[in-house]
């Protein structure tokens, strides 16, 4: 796909600077401009790399005024990374524009889609499928029996969406990732022997919500797994059964998160952070990378450690615990003086 600068300030309600016919073809960071590829300067720090950069346009801000001679097109708008931004996501959206079914595929005869349907190769669509409009589903998906999803979905190539779940509208579902597994349920007999506990609920995901490559969300054991309007998961993340996440929430890679519990909205939750069953985690919490948590936790903490103190009071702790070595041995000192003053 190609694109002129006229076209792109058009997106973009830019003004052109140079050639407005130019055209570009990909896209690249500054100091990696080359011919036929499209840039932004967004930082002062790189401003350097405008004058040497070899990208046929570079979108900057309206104020930015050269101070050499400059080889690359200029687009000027209000704000150079909200715009590339913009161009970024309009680009998705031509890129993602397919539409058709592909063969070999399996419908089932009692599935139901909207206009805009995409369909990759060798997927599976299950019984009382109802999909609605512009959904891109890419090749090797499976989806189970009585699903619903929204309008605007993607899911992309691999994921597999157990029977019953639900997806709303503008949800992301990337690659590898599994919604609707069963929950960790078994109870133990009298022999040492697990007893699988039926997993019989499902899970919702409500609009605007991106699930990360090889995340899993297991179905509720009775009623649903809920994540809520606009939470965002990254990669490899584990969310029980019947855990409930409100809305943008954001939670990064290799995340756990036990049974039942119910985590508030607009949260922030770091990279590899537990977080135990059965608990309620606040509003606007945050929880910094590779924290415990095994407790409630109200609204608008700040946390870190495990288990996970408060923010401020670890960041006080940390200062002792790193001088625990120099310390023993002050304390050795003492007694050794002590006992040398007894004696």
């Amino acid at each position: 796909m190609k694109f002129t600068a006229t076209q792109i300030a058009g997106i973009l309600e830019g003004e052109v600077e140079g050639n407005p016919q130019i055209a570009v073809h990909k896209l690249s960071k500054i100091e990696e401009g080359e011919k036929g590829s499209l840039t932004f300067l967004a930082n002062p720090k790189y401003t350097s790399y405008i004058y040497s950069t070899k990208a046929s346009i570079t979108i900057v801000n309206k104020d930015f005024i050269p101070e050499q001679d400059l080889s690359t097109t200029l687009i000027k708008v209000d704000d150079a990374y909200k715009s590339f931004s913009k161009l970024l996501e309009y680009y998705n959206q031509v890129k993602n524009n397919k539409v058709g079914i592909e063969s070999p595929s399996f419908i089932s005869e009692t599935v139901s889609y909207g206009e805009g349907f995409y369909l990759g190769a060798f997927s599976y669509l299950g019984d009382n499928v109802k999909i609605g409009k512009n959904a891109k589903i890419y090749p090797n998906v499976y989806i189970g029996d009585n699903v619903t999803m929204g309008d605007n979905v993607l899911v992309f190539a691999g994921a597999k969406i157990y029977s019953e779940s639900i997806i709303g509208n503008n949800c992301v579902i990337h690659s590898g990732a599994i919604i609707g597994a069963d929950g960790f349920g078994f109870t133990p007999n009298s022999n040492g022997e697990y007893s699988k506990v039926p997993q019989t609920g499902n899970v919702v995901l409500e609009d605007n919500v991106d699930v990360g490559a090889g995340t899993t969300i297991d179905r509720a054991t009775l009623g649903s797994t809920i994540l809520r309007k606009g939470v965002k998961l990254d990669n490899q993340i584990q969310i029980a059964h019947n855990v409930e996440i409100g809305e943008n929430t954001a939670i990064a890679a290799q995340t756990g998160i036990a049974g039942s519990t119910k985590i508030g909205k607009n949260c922030l939750i770091g990279g590899q952070v537990g977080i135990v069953g059965h608990i309620t985690i606040g509003d606007r919490v945050k929880i910094q990378a590779q924290s415990g948590i095994g407790r409630n936790v109200k609204d608008d903490e700040v946390l870190q450690g495990s288990p996970a103190l408060n923010y401020g009071d670890y960041n006080k702790s940390y200062v002792h615990f790193k001088n625990l070595p120099k310390l023993v041995n002050q304390i050795s000192n003492l007694e050794k003086r002590i006992d040398g003053e007894q004696d």
